[in-house]
């Protein structure tokens, strides 16, 4: 145990993933690791985040680690808070937060020639660590629209992931662009204060009912009382979790019979026929994010909103010009546009002969095996490039990633050697394997257009296939897919 404590290790990131890799790295006898995180306290997105409504869209109960149930979630969708405060426990719990470095923002981590990797902070100070685990996620670098005249409104206007909670919105009139993730969850609540809501939809999404119930607190009494009560239902939820790989697979009958679903929904939901038509998509479920709300769409029916199904062509002094010219006028305007979520360029990284992570994934988002790239050795993601599984909670993909990495860094420990950097050929031949498949689900169709594809058409975002195939994948990863040196 006392040889493997050598390493050292950097984990970039202390939300889901970073508090993942150190209690991995702590389970297989490391110690010598440092988690840096930017904000405050660990929670990552969770923590970054406050707008109103901001929750999970997936089960509270399988929206945790797979090692640590919580018996006490208040309700079946938790909002932020409880989120928050659940990472921070289990940061704790784990034995991590000794390792935490908060209110540190890493701004740069470059290879250097004798085999070690030296960051820098935002304050100037320097860290040199033998290994990389980059846990930063990817929902922080807020997307904007490409219109002209952003710059030139004379009211107030943010993102939503960067809420201004200075701002009264009581009676104001209030344009929120963009109708999906953020905006379902923003909408219904500006709607009860704002005396005018518009809501500028450029596409219509996948939206199910969440079915959001509160637990009483016998029901969370029996959830500590008897934990096989907390795993069945867990394996319920994940059976029926499990059925989004059908969902997007195209041409599965499961694929309609979502699609059937929502548009039941939305027929008892909302009241005006023409808006009931506005709102189903014209493409196929999962090309986009599949959503959840309860009120997202009976918001729709109030008196003070209004849904334009176009996007936004221009902002003015007093507001937003549509693709249609419509002229609305704003009090505030509220961006719910998405993130840039190939934001490998936050961090200036560089590798072997001062390759650039930034510019070369920006060129090529691919990865071997959703954790490392060619020519950044000991660099790992602890999700990259097609590295989430979407049939299961995006904590099961982050386990497994983490495990892969560390225990790839136990055998190099082991092995004697100092650097390991992925073949390029093996990195080409499981890029190539995965390329055949992604016509098969509807998010990386060539007819699709989401954040799930990039302009080249590559869609970068989740690994094309199921969680028993992605499990064995990352089983089979060994130091033989490296280059040791």
């Amino acid at each position: 145990m006392g040889k493997e404590q050598s390493l050292r290790i950097a984990i970039i990131g202390a939300g889901p993933a970073g508090i993942a890799a150190g209690k991995e790295l702590l389970d297989k006898g490391f110690s010598e690791f440092t988690v840096f995180d930017a904000l405050d306290a660990p929670g990552g997105t969770w923590r970054l985040h406050n707008y109103p409504g901001l929750a999970c869209d997936v089960w509270a109960h399988s929206y945790t680690f797979s090692y640590a149930p919580n018996p006490d979630w208040s309700e079946t969708f938790v909002g932020h808070a409880e989120i928050q405060a659940y990472l921070a426990r289990c940061a704790r719990e784990f034995g991590v937060e000794p390792h935490l470095q908060l209110n540190t923002r890493i701004v740069s981590a470059h290879f250097q020639e004798e085999g070690v990797w030296e960051l820098t902070t935002e304050k100037g100070e320097r860290h040199r660590f033998d290994a990389i685990i980059n846990a930063m996620g990817n929902q922080h670098t807020p997307l904007y629209p490409n219109v002209p005249g952003r710059d030139l409104f004379k009211g107030d206007s943010w993102h939503g992931t960067r809420w201004n909670h200075d701002v009264d919105l009581t009676g104001k009139h209030v344009v929120v662009v963009g109708s999906a993730a953020s905006a379902i969850q923003i909408v219904p609540n500006v709607a009860k204060v704002a005396g005018h809501l518009t809501v500028l939809q450029r596409s219509a999404n996948w939206i199910m009912p969440r079915n959001n119930k509160p637990y009483s607190a016998f029901q969370r009494s029996l959830f500590r009382r008897f934990p096989v009560l907390l795993t069945l239902l867990r394996k319920w939820q994940g059976l029926l979790m499990g059925q989004v790989e059908y969902a997007v697979t195209n041409g599965h009958a499961r694929q309609g019979q979502f699609e059937e679903m929502v548009k039941k929904f939305i027929r008892r939901s909302v009241d005006d026929p023409a808006l009931q038509e506005a709102l189903i998509p014209d493409t196929p479920y999962g090309c986009k994010r599949g959503l959840v709300s309860d009120d997202f769409y009976p918001t729709l029916n109030r008196g003070n909103v209004d849904l334009i199904a176009e996007g936004l062509k221009e902002v003015t002094a007093t507001g937003i010009v549509t693709s249609s010219g419509k002229v609305v006028d704003a009090d505030v305007i509220i961006y719910c546009t998405g993130y840039r979520i190939q934001d490998f360029d936050r961090i200036d990284v560089r590798g072997v002969d001062g390759k650039v992570m930034g510019e070369v994934m920006a060129a090529d988002p691919r990865s071997h095996k959703g954790i490392a790239v060619p020519d950044f050795p000991n660099y790992f993601f602890a999700v990259g490039p097609n590295g989430v599984v979407l049939n299961v909670s995006y904590f099961l993909s982050v386990e497994k990633n983490v495990e892969t990495i560390v225990r790839l860094l136990g055998e190099l420990q082991r092995s004697g050697r100092k650097v390991a950097a992925v073949k390029r050929d093996v990195f080409e031949r499981y890029n190539e394997w995965m390329a055949d498949r992604f016509a098969r689900f509807s998010w990386g169709a060539s007819t699709c257009n989401s954040y799930y594809r990039d302009a080249s058409g590559h869609a970068p975002f989740l690994f094309p296939g199921n969680y028993a195939e992605y499990r064995k994948i990352q089983e089979q990863s060994t130091l033989d897919d490296y280059q040791l040196s």
